[in-house]
């Protein structure tokens, strides 16, 4: 099977789907990125982020340049959620991410995963760093 790039609204080739994708970050030390999270934000249209500082660090220290970053935090949840499914019903791939892990786990981000799952888009985790594994080493 060929693996073909498609070319996104902003000129770059993409070989991601419009969808929602659930990325860990680093626990800690910038340097425990995953190889497939690179890949993945490189390719992100929109970044739905706690923090958009630490996201912007995060970006900045990857040599990243930052797309659109949405801020998500408990109480703009509902609302940003439906930002988040016009932007992949738009064919947009949007990467949701939180300021250290996995979102949804303690994080505000239930709420959005559930919405776009309702709404009939994929959601695609991007595992990372687990933060169990680093409190067991």
């Amino acid at each position: 099977m060929e693996d073909k790039a498609i070319t996104a609204s902003n000129g770059r080739d993409r070989r991601l789907s419009a969808g929602l994708y659930v990325l860990a970050t680093p626990l800690g030390n910038l340097g425990d990125v995953t190889l497939r999270a690179l890949e993945t934000l490189r390719e992100a249209d929109t970044i739905a982020c706690e923090d958009t500082r630490v996201t912007r660090d995060l970006l900045r220290h990857l040599a990243i340049e930052p797309p659109v970053l949405i801020s998500v935090r408990e109480h703009n949840e509902r609302a940003q959620s439906n930002t988040v499914i016009s932007r992949i019903a738009a064919g947009e791939v949007v990467v949701y991410v939180s300021d250290a892990g996995t979102p949804a786990i303690s994080d505000p981000g239930a709420r959005i995963v559930d919405a776009v799952r309702l709404a009939g888009y994929s959601v695609i985790p991007i595992p990372g760093v687990s933060a169990v594994t680093v409190a067991l080493s």
